[in-house]
């Protein structure tokens, strides 16, 4: 993972925050997140940090923030035309640099390599780490209850 760090980060340097800007951006922009503690929720980011984090992307012109016409006390988070295309933008350097990274692995594995590790992120999301922090590997459904 360092190596993809290493690869992808410099595609992320102009984008507040780095990856977690980009993360950010990334599901702002699919707009499946209702407000903005949603979307804090969601990514598994403190609220107080995603505070911070919006601000950055508002104040770079790539998101906004509006009154939930349900809630007025809450706000949804939702993408400009310039984040939006600066998420293109953005995808296309971040495959370019993956493309790098694997360039020894044929494009079929390529892709396996893709699905297998975004099944594992997703994954990784349903574990209490908490309970676990430096067994990410281990499956919850393996603990053993008190």
């Amino acid at each position: 993972m360092r190596a993809y760090r290493t690869v992808v980060a410099p595609a992320l340097d102009d984008v507040p925050q780095g990856a977690r800007g980009y993360q950010t951006l990334a599901v702002v922009v699919r707009g499946a997140q209702r407000n903005q503690l949603a979307l804090a929720t969601y990514l598994g980011i403190d609220r107080t940090v995603m505070t911070y984090l919006i601000d950055d992307l508002v104040t770079a012109g790539l998101v906004e923030r509006r009154l939930t016409p349900a809630d007025l006390r809450q706000r949804k988070i939702v993408a400009t035309d310039r984040g939006v295309n600066t998420l293109r933008q953005l995808q296309r350097q971040v495959r370019e640099a993956e493309s790098r990274l694997l360039e020894t692995l044929d494009e079929s594995d390529r892709q396996a390599f893709r699905t297998l590790l975004s099944r594992i992120a997703c994954d990784v999301r349903d574990m209490d780490v908490a309970a676990a922090p430096c067994d990410a590997t281990s499956d919850p459904r393996d603990v053993a209850g008190p």
